[in-house]
């Protein structure tokens, strides 16, 4: 999951996470009521949200991750965000294959198992591999993710502290995975961080968890600076009145954030890509266009860039395309010049647009290098799907409203942290 490949960081679909929350609304919650911490009381309900400070970059890091709070006392665990798959997960005290590094300790279960008779288990088990021989058994997952990686484990459920936006600061017990055999693919290191914060829109999901204990809206959100860091939000006080892009989220592909179909403009005229849909994706590093979308897309800026100061670069491992000028470039901005911007106009709502400037498809390297930061999808077996990569998201806030099935965004400056 380094930056290259980490990106396919999204559950194949193999895997899908059926209805859970509606059916343990409040089991897992629980607050510390000594005077200073309380549940949100009941005409707050839903009105408050939770930010989560992010740290990362796409380049040279490749990936976003938060800071969160597990356990009582509470341990601090650094969770790579991803909104292309729904379980969180933290590298467990156990042994494991390619263990995770966790910031300050490995998660220790406490007698908190959640057994397979919970309808947590099997909201999280495809039926025909359950691996459940009595209702008392250890619930056990595994998670396979697209670029063939994969987390095992056990599920649990522990309390995370959480200061809410409205003043109150909660501990809900809410159930994730505690990973003891993680795999990544080829002969790259496992990710830095101690696990994955799953942001999906399965019921599994902290989203869907806190939604069903009444903790904050069905909403979630995050702002990627292009600078590195930004936030994350769940919840929707922190959505701004005014100013959005929205577009329905769509039914075909709707264990993802995905919507479409979609036609891609660059340089302000059609390319011919037409009636494809794209899937939002913050575990992504970069973007992925199926193997035609790619290729019509690389033809179109190789074409555009003939007789400007750049050379292809082979030499460069960054990425698979990449150019090089008369001297190396210090920043984006050196090099954005050169590049058309491309649009994405969402065809259902013909005035819905996505700008995708070159700083949302290029990187420059440490060798001052510029990359393409559209990938092939095809080529590591994502087939005909699309996805929008956090390169493509920097400097927006993107929102993800469940209830409303839509996903909207808006431009604006990821580095200011919103109150909480």
């Amino acid at each position: 999951m380094e930056a290259r490949r980490r990106s396919e960081c999204f559950p194949m679909m193999v895997l899908f996470f059926v209805g859970l929350c509606g059916t343990f609304q409040g089991c897992f919650v629980e607050a510390e009521n000594n005077g200073k911490s309380a549940p949100p009381a009941a005409a707050n309900r839903f009105r408050s949200s939770v930010v989560f400070p992010i740290e990362g970059n796409v380049y040279p890091i490749g990936y976003y991750y938060a800071m969160v709070n597990i356990g009582n006392p509470p341990k601090l665990y650094d969770l790579d965000i991803d909104t292309g798959s729904d379980l969180t997960w933290v590298q467990c005290d156990a042994p494991c294959v390619s263990c995770t590094k966790p910031r300050e300790s490995l998660y220790k279960p406490k007698r908190n198992l959640v057994r397979c008779q919970h309808p947590l288990c099997a909201a999280i088990q495809v039926p025909e591999t359950r691996h459940c021989e009595s209702p008392t058994d250890q619930c056990d997952y595994e998670v396979d993710y697209a670029d063939t990686g994969s987390s095992s484990g056990v599920l649990v459920a522990d309390v995370i502290p959480l200061r809410l936006s409205n003043g109150s600061v909660i501990a809900p017990r809410l159930a994730f995975g505690c990973g003891y055999d993680q795999k990544t693919p080829g002969p790259a290191p496992a990710p830095p961080t101690a696990g994955v914060l799953g942001l999906g829109s399965g019921k599994v999901s902290l989203v869907s968890q806190m939604y069903a204990m009444a903790i904050t809206q069905n909403v979630m959100g995050h702002c990627l600076s292009g600078q590195g860091g930004g936030f994350i939000f769940i919840g929707d006080d922190l959505v701004p009145p005014a100013g959005i892009v929205w577009t329905p989220m769509t039914t075909s592909l709707k264990e993802f954030y995905s919507s479409g179909p979609t036609e891609l403009f660059f340089g302000g005229k059609p390319s011919g890509l037409k009636g494809f849909q794209v899937i939002f994706d913050s575990g992504s590093s970069y973007t992925y266009f199926n193997s035609e979308a790619y290729k019509t897309t690389l033809k179109l800026i190789r074409q555009d860039i003939k007789g400007k100061p750049l050379k292809d670069a082979p030499e460069e491992e960054a990425l698979p395309v990449c150019w090089k000028g008369g001297k190396p470039f210090k920043s984006i901005r050196d090099v954005s010049s050169y590049f058309k911007p491309m649009v994405l106009i969402f065809t259902k709502l013909k005035n819905v647009q996505l700008q995708l400037a070159p700083e949302a498809y290029l990187i420059v390297t440490e060798k001052g290098n510029a990359c393409l930061g559209i990938l092939n999808g095809t080529e590591i077996d994502l087939g005909n799907l699309n996805i929008l990569g956090d390169i493509s998201l920097q400097d927006k806030m993107v929102i993800y409203d469940n209830g409303k099935q839509q996903i909207g965004w808006v431009s604006t400056d990821c580095n200011r942290l919103p109150k909480s």
